[in-house]
């Protein structure tokens, strides 16, 4: 794994952006569907979030939240 993170710091900017565009492409085609209980989950989240975009906390929040020792 080191070998091939070696390598993609080796690419250019432009070569790293075409490199994700084909992984990305990858995950979409070996996608498992989504169960009707996802799909209708993230219907909702979406139109949440369509309705008052606004209403969003910083990632910086929600990633300190997530490390936040009890």
């Amino acid at each position: 794994m080191s070998d091939l993170r070696s390598q993609i710091n080796s690419l250019s900017a432009a070569e790293k952006a075409e490199l994700l565009d084909t992984v990305w492409e990858s995950l979409e085609a070996d996608a498992i569907s989504l169960t009707e209980a996802q799909q209708a989950e993230l219907d909702y989240r979406i139109a949440r979030h369509e309705e008052n975009p606004s209403d969003v906390l910083p990632w910086q929040q929600v990633r300190d939240g997530l490390f936040k020792k009890p």
